[in-house]
């Protein structure tokens, strides 16, 4: 019997669960999510085989998926009204009533709550790298500043630091220079990437009232502030993974990367256009994808 054959009175609650199980996983911005959960494995690598105690790889990404994913579902529930005015965003599962205030209030706080805990049960030094990451990030970044200032972007970059700091931390016990290098470049690409994105959508933006750098300082300072973030993001990985002591080929290939990112932000700079923003929007994206892989490589 497949699922069209079902009676009416079995296939519907099964289509209602999946339909509300799909608006709960949109909650959590997968991509956004995984990509972090990247960078903490990027700092968990390159360290791990120096700790003989470290936990497992497992345990210390599951319980920063239900942190981030948690402090995420808050920030939804949190920008709701934002969302709603926005045309990037208006569809997503609070403002379309697909998941109520309350739903996501319960989720949110059972998946922030649950992953505290177990990283706290994990190490204390790593639950309270997590609990830094959820307060910066929901309380600090969400709630203080996004409304109120376009250096918000600031915090923002430095919660999702959090992830490869912990990452790091677990993986040697202590807080070291290259944790803080990697924590330090993705707060540096972080800005990057918001940034390349609020040119897009700056009236989006402007409509829903939210302060980004675009529409407060202009698109020619932030393009160049865009320029100079990419460039410490590349030196900063490029230190790490050096300390790190990836091989001569790892940190060339590292380099090559970082030097692709940076031209195509000197050449937003200098001929700035719509297409040109978007490629550089994938392309900071795809630049901490392939630098946290050559990171995992080297530390395998």
């Amino acid at each position: 019997m497949t699922f069209l054959d079902r009676p009416a009175s079995t296939a519907a609650p099964l289509a209602l669960a999946g339909a509300r199980l799909t608006a709960y996983w949109a909650l959590i911005k997968d991509l956004q999510t995984g990509l972090l959960l990247l960078t903490a494995t990027a700092g968990y690598a390159t360290g791990c085989c120096r700790n003989l105690q470290a936990p497992g790889i497992l345990p210390v990404l599951g319980s920063l998926f239900l942190a981030v994913s948690g402090s995420t579902v808050l920030n939804m529930l949190l920008d709701r009204d934002i969302d709603a005015r926005m045309v990037r965003t208006r569809r997503r599962p609070l403002p379309m009533g697909r998941v109520s205030p309350g739903e996501a209030l319960i989720l949110g706080g059972a998946l922030v709550t649950g992953g505290v805990g177990w990283a706290f049960w994990l190490n204390a030094l790593f639950g309270w790298i997590v609990l830094a990451g959820v307060l910066l990030d929901v309380l600090v970044y969400t709630v203080l500043l996004k409304r109120r200032t376009a250096f918000s972007v600031i915090i923002g970059g430095l919660a999702g630091g959090m992830p490869v700091l912990a990452g790091r931390a677990a993986a040697m016990g202590e807080i070291d220079a290259v944790g803080v290098l990697l924590a330090l470049a993705v707060l540096s690409w972080i800005p990057m990437h918001i940034m390349t994105l609020s040119i897009k959508c700056g009236e989006d933006y402007r409509r829903a009232g939210v302060p980004v750098f675009p529409n407060v300082y202009g698109e020619r300072v932030t393009r160049v502030v865009i320029a100079g973030a990419s460039v410490i993001a590349v030196v900063l990985v490029l230190l790490a993974g050096w300390l790190a002591g990836l091989s001569g080929v790892l940190l060339q290939q590292l380099g090559a990367a970082g030097l692709v990112l940076s031209g195509l932000v000197l050449l937003g700079v200098v001929r700035p256009g719509r297409q040109l923003n978007l490629v550089l929007y994938k392309g900071a994206s795809l630049y901490m994808l392939a630098s946290m892989v050559l990171l995992i490589g080297g530390g395998l």
